[in-house]
């Protein structure tokens, strides 16, 4: 078997955002954010349920996953490849837009409803050993959390390292299912008894996909490609012309050790001669000291 890539903004959209698949997100959400008892989620809503793209719509559209549960909190997931900088900011931007848009002007504020965004990201960028961590409005006098309306899950792939052996929970099969499932050839024995599972590994069965989708997600993969080896090749380029810039001022400082050393044997002309200084930097040089 072949499997795509949830980490595909295009393949992650499919497997979570699937209008006839709720069930996958209702699981993914309830073991994130630790649901239990009462606070369980049962059915949400989609506000942006998966259709196939048009490549020129997947040139400006972010494809994350927006949800609603009976209460009306709003469940916002998405899917980071790339380290671009800032998510922790953009994460707050879209969490504040989310919680301000519920609100017509001029209406009561007491209608607005919490919101949750979860991120998944492959990279890290808290000093956290865990691979999930969890940020809330904490009162730093009382050390409880009276802001209720905004919570942050982050959970950093790179830092998750356990084996199919290891994996003791709901939580822990769904973050090895993004970080792995595109490198299994067959369906592990700890997904098959599991009916979301069994569906998610339906989904990303890439044999069962139109030739669209196929096309749709081979273009996403090769743009991220793209877009990492151009931020390479920059890095590459800025760290090359540094160490030349090194290299050049180290030259040039040196050149000035060498006058300074010679100022008081030989005049500004023969000095010029030997170091390749100006007469006017040497001049410089000799009225400085």
């Amino acid at each position: 078997m072949k499997f795509a890539d949830p980490k595909n903004d295009l393949a992650f959209k499919k497997i979570f955002g699937n209008e006839n698949h709720k069930n996958i997100l209702i699981s993914f959400l309830n073991s994130v954010l630790n649901f239990t008892d009462e606070k369980v989620i049962v059915d949400v809503e989609l506000a942006n349920p998966y259709q196939v793209p048009r490549i020129p719509e997947l040139k400006e559209t972010i494809l994350d996953i927006k949800a609603t549960n009976k209460n009306n909190d709003t469940f916002i997931v998405e899917m980071q490849r790339k380290n671009l900088g800032d998510f922790s900011k953009r994460s707050l931007y879209y969490t504040s837009k989310a919680y301000v848009s519920q609100l017509p002007k001029g209406h009561d504020y007491t209608l607005l409803k919490k919101v949750y965004f979860i991120g998944i990201l492959n990279f890290n960028i808290f000093d956290n050993n865990s691979y999930i961590s969890r940020h809330l409005i904490i009162n730093q006098e009382t050390n409880t959390q009276d802001l209720k309306d905004f919570e942050f899950s982050f959970i950093e792939l790179p830092k998750f390292n356990k084996s199919l052996e290891e994996l003791d929970s709901i939580l822990d099969k769904w973050i090895f299912f993004i970080k792995n499932v595109s490198d299994l050839k067959i369906i592990p024995k700890q997904y098959e008894k599991i009916k979301e599972f069994k569906e998610a590994f339906e989904i990303v069965t890439q044999t069962a996909w139109d030739e669209k989708e196929l096309e749709l997600y081979d273009y996403v993969g090769l743009k991220e490609f793209d877009e990492i080896n151009a931020l390479r090749t920059a890095q590459r380029k800025a760290i090359k012309q540094g160490i030349e810039q090194g290299i050049e001022q180290g030259i040039e400082q040196e050149k000035l050790n060498i006058a300074k050393n010679l100022l008081d044997i030989l005049d500004n002309e023969t000095i010029s001669k030997k170091t390749n200084l100006s007469i006017e930097d040497i001049e410089k040089l000799r009225n400085d000291i």
